[in-house]
């Protein structure tokens, strides 16, 4: 089949050595079918875009903050040093979701992407967030890790995964009490690998700094129409008296998204106003149904994995801002390998960014795993 298809391209010239309509329409076929590849992501934004629902109606409006009880160190078992943003003063600040037992995860990730200060010209940090963990054990050993380190966050809740919510919720307490400095916050899961100069590329690129640094900004994956899941077997069980709606609003996914500084306001004040069903929606969705009430909308970034697993490629994990799905081996292999010289063209960011999305895409379509 590929020989006919080149044979059908080869270009023919008749008597007079015109070249002939087909292999010129070919070549048109290619140099559309090249420039899509190039600019991937620009389409996948703007199918994106396109389909998004983007009727607000907020309820209520935002909350007073004066109604909300200020967070209290008290609630949290472990945390840093009060103070710890206020001498810092990132720009960014990275919290990790992560469970107890995995140190590995979280040792991965200060050797690597956690461990970065300063990126681009800004200030940047990394804690993360556990609940309590049920072996005593294990307890004693978190209790040892944040002592070391300094960079572990306990709330008052059983870490489970019927409980993320409430991580969240209590993450993002912790950064609107704790860290009023930040400009953004990203939160990441631990089987992310997260990009901070590939973000800040991102958001220094066009107008969108200007824009939200100050203003409403809640970015990442968006997943669009997604509905509830009916089954009572599954782990993502929702029944219509917990949510009654046939669809959720569009929200980012939760492997990694960011906010500004104003929407991590307007999301923590809303959900600390909203009385939690039970069970209560995976912790994105609710993210993402508080954004909503707020009257904030996510924002689509292509540059965040979320969807179809995102096969490796040096140059394409450069541009990419987040990947999920990673282990704490590949994690400390990939982040060694993207940031060896020599540095990647533009020309060959954009190529293999796009080879790695159709690839994905193809993956998922064929049933086929393209990750390493």
């Amino acid at each position: 089949m590929v020989g006919r298809g080149l044979w059908v391209c080869k270009p023919r010239f008749g008597k007079r050595g015109r070249f002939g309509v087909v292999p010129a329409l070919c070549v048109l076929i290619v140099s559309a079918a090249l420039l899509a590849l190039l600019f991937v992501d620009s389409i996948e934004s703007w199918a994106t875009s396109i389909n998004m629902n983007t009727m607000v109606e907020a309820q209520g409006g935002i909350i007073p903050p004066q109604s909300v009880p200020p967070t209290r160190p008290e609630e949290y078992l472990l945390m840093p040093s009060p103070l710890v943003c206020q001498r810092a003063k990132p720009y960014l600040i990275a919290m990790v979701t992560s469970a107890p037992a995995n140190q590995m995860a979280r040792q991965a990730i200060r050797d690597t992407w956690g461990g970065e200060v300063e990126v681009r010209g800004h200030r940047v940090m990394t804690l993360f967030m556990v609940g309590v963990a049920s072996d005593p054990g294990l307890a004693k050993l978190l209790i040892e890790e944040a002592r070391e380190r300094g960079d572990l966050i306990q709330g008052r809740f059983w870490d489970s995964y019927s409980n993320l919510t409430l991580k969240t919720l209590s993450m993002l307490n912790w950064a609107r009490h704790f860290c009023p400095q930040a400009h953004f916050l990203a939160k990441v899961d631990d089987d992310v690998l997260f990009n901070p100069g590939a973000l800040l590329r991102y958001l220094n690129r066009s107008t969108v700094t200007n824009t939200y640094e100050h203003g409403d900004l809640y970015l990442g994956r968006v997943h669009l129409h997604v509905a509830p899941d009916r089954d009572p077997d599954s782990k993502h069980y929702l029944p219509r008296g917990a949510y009654p709606a046939s669809v959720f609003p569009d929200y980012c996914s939760g492997t990694a998204y960011i906010l500004s500084r104003s929407t991590l306001l307007k999301i923590s004040l809303t959900a600390a106003a909203s009385p939690l069903p039970t069970p209560l929606p995976p912790e994105d969705v609710f993210v993402g149904l508080c954004a909503r009430a707020a009257g904030v909308l996510p924002s689509h970034c292509p540059l965040f994995s979320g969807g179809p697993t995102v096969p490796y490629g040096r140059c394409c994990y450069q541009a990419m801002v987040s990947i999920h799905h990673i282990s704490p081996r590949e994690m400390l292999r990939f982040w060694a390998d993207i940031h060896s010289p020599p540095p990647c063209s533009w020309l060959g960011l954009r190529a293999s960014l796009g080879v790695c999305k159709v690839r994905a895409m193809l993956g998922t379509f064929l049933g086929v795993d393209q990750g390493l």
